[in-house]
């Protein structure tokens, strides 16, 4: 196995992060939950222009946490046995719930598919705002300048991990999907999500997360991969703490949107997917998260790949999910 830019090997397996964990982080996700909990979802059904021989596809709408409608793409199958499993699927920084076909293979094996679109990027769903400080750059630290004045709450990542978990718990809720068999995948930022998700609801039976962004901060920043999908962490800095006097507090408050202190709450099944030349969610950062699960779980390791499509990995969990 060749070195990575990254620890040796034999240190990635066994490190456990540098970034601060909250002492309150247990409280902040409790209350999260619940006030995810007290919300009417009003799930809305469109049916969409987009039509298979063999499963009905809608836009749907619900009412996430600070009053913001998410929208998914939601796939039934026509003659899936009822109770049926079910698929949740999370897209890549930036980005959206995709194309209808790349979920078709999953609803011809008889799931439900349900592919959600991120608050305030390249999707449909709503982005309620009601933060200060910086908003022109990056999720990350949107609410960061809260958290620091003693409202954690505004971060949007909270929301946006809520959104995730409240889309899990409406799926489950369908009378014709099993509760009990569900999964979760996604890339960086969705395999960040699909992490978030099956800690926030533990009902979810199997996780496969590929190269999760939105994991050690800390560690990121001291390899100075503060660029790509990390550079607000640079510009944060720049514009607010140039001497960096606030920077352990900094870090402290991104702990609470940080996957690493989410991930000894899940209880399915994991299949992960990394690769040792990732420059982009550094291999360090995601052994930090792995490492800290509990639950059954696997990592699949490619070598010579960085944060691009891995070949391969998509089949592996597909596979992986039919074992739902």
């Amino acid at each position: 196995m060749p070195l990575t830019f990254d620890f040796p090997f034999d240190q990635l397996v066994d490190y456990r992060g540098s970034s601060p964990r909250p002492d309150d982080f247990s409280e902040y996700w409790r209350q999260g939950l619940e006030e995810m909990r007290q919300v009417d979802p009003q799930v809305e059904l469109r049916p969409a222009d987009f039509k298979t021989s063999f499963c009905d596809c809608y836009d749907m709408f619900f009412t996430g946490v600070r009053g913001a409608r998410i929208h998914a793409k939601l796939i039934q199958p026509q003659n899936g046995r009822n109770p049926h499993p079910a698929v949740l699927m999370f897209h890549g920084y930036t980005g959206n719930a995709g194309d209808w076909t790349d979920k078709l293979g999953y609803a011809a094996q008889g799931f439900t598919v349900a592919a959600m679109d991120c608050r305030g990027q390249g999707g449909s769903s709503e982005d309620t705002g009601g933060v200060s400080g910086n908003t022109l750059h990056g999720h990350i630290i949107r609410g960061l300048q809260d958290a620091l004045n003693g409202k954690p709450e505004n971060l949007l990542f909270r929301q946006v991990f809520l959104d995730a978990a409240q889309l899990a718990g409406i799926v489950m809720g369908m009378p014709d999907v099993d509760a009990e068999r569900v999964g979760a995948l996604g890339g960086s930022q969705g395999g960040a999500l699909t992490v978030a998700c099956a800690a926030l609801e533990p009902r979810i039976k199997r996780a496969a997360p590929l190269y999760p962004f939105l994991s050690d901060y800390k560690r990121v920043w001291d390899m100075d991969q503060g660029k790509e999908a990390y550079v607000e962490l640079r510009e944060y800095f720049r514009s607010f703490d140039p001497a960096h006097k606030q920077e352990r507090a900094i870090f402290e408050k991104l702990g609470y949107v940080d996957i690493q202190n989410l991930s000894d709450r899940i209880e399915g099944e994991v299949q992960w997917g990394i690769g040792l030349m990732d420059t982009t969610c550094p291999p360090s950062s995601q052994f930090a998260v792995y490492n800290k699960i509990r639950s059954p779980k696997s990592m699949r390791i490619f070598p010579d790949y960085s944060h691009e499509v891995i070949p391969g990995f998509a089949d592996l969990s597909f596979q992986f999910m039919l074992g739902l």
